[in-house]
């Protein structure tokens, strides 16, 4: 592995030298994410391997180039999983893209996201040196929490080489229920229900839908089901699998002129005067919307509403993938990446175009 390191530390030296962009890459199945891809691949996939995991004390430790698919079976061994469901995307997906792209599934609602379950990261910075942040549990961070800064970063403060990862134990038990109502009452009652005590890990609305999976000890689920009625499905694993996965007929029906856009709004935010066709996830909070309409409108209303809206697939990426930034928030994206990449290498705009 100290090979790897050595060919990674020279990629990055002399396209520091040269001001050139480097594209931090591993297994490429998130390259559509984000603004135009810029500069030479730096391949991360053979980084690999799990370099601790220890069931007892639910953390998993990786390399950047590791499989998701790897880490996921070596967790299944122990009945443990990684709670916040990142999308896979295919076989090539890698344990870094996972952290970097900072994408969650369906229990996210329930969980957190991944920056939650990020314990310590290490990095290789655009001086080619490799620095350490946080560790194997959860009460290690004194000041700013860089580990979990990365997250959600797509590349652009360094080359995160090792992550370490809260994992949790599989729900003992799990169902689905299946509810037929309108767009607004279903935000109502999921609203509602999440007041309650009750143990909720998804829930989705699309076409007059609202479907909800419950998970917890065998008795909590069982209590659920009575109290809140609706159509038991026990053969939901697949659905929740591709809504994960985004390789359902909504998800696949984004072609041509039409755009998918993520919303991200209060889950007490009433349905949206936005043409187009909607999917609703994490209790209200998250909404997919495929529309031909264009990106003012979308997030002009999507703010009014309290939120804000991505660009995620197809559309016009020149409009900006991810909703404009406030000036003072523009200006701390700005200093954290000249404070780690002062040369300006990483992924250069894969966010922000001046970032």
């Amino acid at each position: 592995m100290e090979q790897a390191l050595q060919q990674f530390r020279d990629a990055i030296n002399a396209a520091a030298s040269a001001g050139k962009p480097l594209r931090i890459r591993g297994g490429g199945t998130k390259d559509w994410y984000g603004q135009a891809l810029q500069g030479d691949i730096l391949d991360t996939r053979e980084y690999s391997g799990i370099i601790a995991y220890d069931p007892t004390e639910l953390v998993i430790t990786a390399r950047c180039g590791t499989p998701l698919l790897e880490i996921e079976a070596a967790l299944a061994q122990h009945n443990q999983v990684l709670a916040f469901e990142p999308p896979q995307y295919g076989p090539a997906s890698t344990i870094g893209g996972v952290v970097a792209a900072g994408l969650s599934g369906p229990r996210r609602q329930a969980v957190g996201a991944v920056r939650d379950f990020v314990l310590g990261a290490v990095l290789m910075d655009a001086k080619g040196e490799v620095l350490h942040f946080g560790g194997q549990v959860m009460k290690n961070v004194a000041g700013y929490d860089v580990s979990r800064l990365l997250a959600g970063s797509l590349g652009t403060l360094g080359l995160i080489l090792e992550v370490s990862l809260k994992v949790l134990p599989k729900a003992f038990a799990e169902t689905t229920l299946r509810f037929e109502m309108p767009q607004d009452r279903a935000i109502d009652q999921l609203n509602r229900w999440g007041g309650q005590p009750l143990p909720v890990s998804a829930s989705a609305w699309h076409g007059g839908v609202l479907i909800v999976r419950l998970s917890g000890a065998e008795a909590a689920v069982r209590s659920a089901v009575q109290k809140m009625g609706g159509e038991e499905d026990t053969q939901a694993e697949m659905f929740w699998s591709e809504l994960r996965n985004h390789n359902n007929a909504f998800f696949a029906a984004t072609t041509g002129p039409t755009a998918l856009w993520r919303l991200s709004l209060p889950s007490v935010a009433q349905p949206l005067a936005l043409d187009g066709e909607q999917l609703i996830e994490w209790g209200g909070a998250q909404r997919w919307l495929r529309s031909e309409a264009d990106a003012a409108t979308i997030r002009n209303v999507t703010a009014q509403a309290g939120g804000h809206a991505t660009l995620y697939r197809g559309g016009d990426k020149s409009v900006g993938v991810f909703h404009p930034l406030a000036p003072a928030v523009a200006k701390i994206h700005r200093n954290l990446k000249q404070s780690f990449d002062p040369a300006g290498i990483f992924n250069r705009g894969r966010m922000y175009e001046d970032v």
